[in-house]
């Protein structure tokens, strides 16, 4: 498969980043692109995906978006470094396209869980865990470190193209999460990269590694 395209959007308003999405969507659909791998960060936002339940915001007071991935209430912001894999599905054609979704989560993940070993951090996948997924539990699907979430997944399709991503906590903001809760857990469940490690994270040493790992696995 052709390499993707990386780009890096630096710090975007959400809504601006889901309008460029979808226009790379339609690039990769007409132009049949391998795709783009997209980092970059948000000022604060709660985004409510389609599972999203009654009382999993209930405090928040930034702005709110609702989008089309699953899952369900997800926080946006500076702390994090956000990653949107724009994938061109029908290229990685081996089967059923379910499949493809589904290999797709699980390479997307461990790139993550690769990277944070390389910290001596050892995390655990738990997307795609179940050959079906109940929406009106809470939502575990990212990369956990014991009992804690340092990343959350939500991804949408449209027409075999992958969209929306994954934020992955990188730095300790206490304003985080206050007033929601993420995934349908208690804000307490979440933590950074930077409290796992007691130290500053050198932020563009993390891109370097996951942008390297991303392009090399997908």
């Amino acid at each position: 498969m052709a390499d993707l395209i990386f780009q890096d959007w630096g710090l975007i308003d959400y809504e601006e980043a889901l309008a460029k999405q979808t226009a790379l969507i339609e690039k990769v659909q007409e132009e049949n692109l391998p795709g783009y791998l997209i980092f970059c960060t948000h000022s604060p936002v709660v985004t409510l995906g389609r599972a999203t339940k009654e009382g999993d915001v209930f405090n928040w007071q930034g702005k709110v978006v609702e989008v089309s991935r699953g899952g369900r209430a997800t926080y946006h912001g500076p702390s994090q470094l956000i990653v949107y894999p724009i994938l061109n599905l029908t290229q990685q054609r081996k089967g059923r396209r379910d499949r493809e979704v589904v290999g797709f989560l699980r390479v997307f993940e461990d790139s993550i869980v690769e990277v944070l070993r390389s910290y001596g951090i050892e995390a655990q996948g738990r997307s795609v865990q179940k050959s079906s997924v109940n929406e009106s539990e809470a939502d575990e699907t990212g990369v956990w470190v014991g009992p804690k979430k340092l990343a959350s997944l939500g991804i949408g399709v449209r027409r075999w193209v992958t969209y929306h991503g994954a934020a992955i906590n990188l730095k300790f903001d206490p304003k985080a999460f206050v007033g929601m809760n993420p995934c349908g857990f208690s804000t307490d469940t979440m933590i950074s990269l930077e409290q796992i490690l007691n130290e500053p994270v050198d932020v563009n040493l993390f891109k370097e590694r996951l942008k390297n790992k991303l392009l090399q696995a997908l």
